[in-house]
């Protein structure tokens, strides 16, 4: 019960951090007028959806610390900007760390009982 709703958290989480930045870069506040290369952040977002789709503990597990990349980046940015940035910014971070929590507790919850 715990893994399925933490595998679905995470997925959710994943996808929606994928579009936001993509669309944060390409048209809602971009560093440049009409996109800039920043958008190339969400590739590495794009590693581990297959994994995550596939219910994969080590993915899971890999991807919980990348995760945190775009925490940092989100509360650089929040700290740093205004307007729709900011907003953006506490997205990425409200989606960062709902992720980071639904991936240590899919790991938690599949962690096979003889190991710590």
């Amino acid at each position: 019960m715990v893994a399925r709703a933490s595998q679905v958290a995470a997925a959710v989480a994943l996808g929606t951090l994928i579009a936001l930045c993509l669309a944060w870069e390409l048209w809602l506040a971009p560093l440049r007028p009409g996109g800039s290369l920043l958008a190339l952040k969400a590739l590495p977002l794009a590693l581990p959806l297959g994994g995550v789709l596939r219910a994969r503990r080590y993915t899971y597990q890999w991807s919980s610390m990348l995760i945190l990349a775009y925490f940092a980046e989100g509360v650089t940015r929040a700290w740093s900007e205004t307007g729709m940035s900011r907003d953006l910014a506490l997205a990425e971070i409200a989606l960062s760390l709902t992720f980071f929590v639904a991936a240590v507790s899919y790991a938690r919850a599949t962690q096979a009982r003889g190991n710590p």
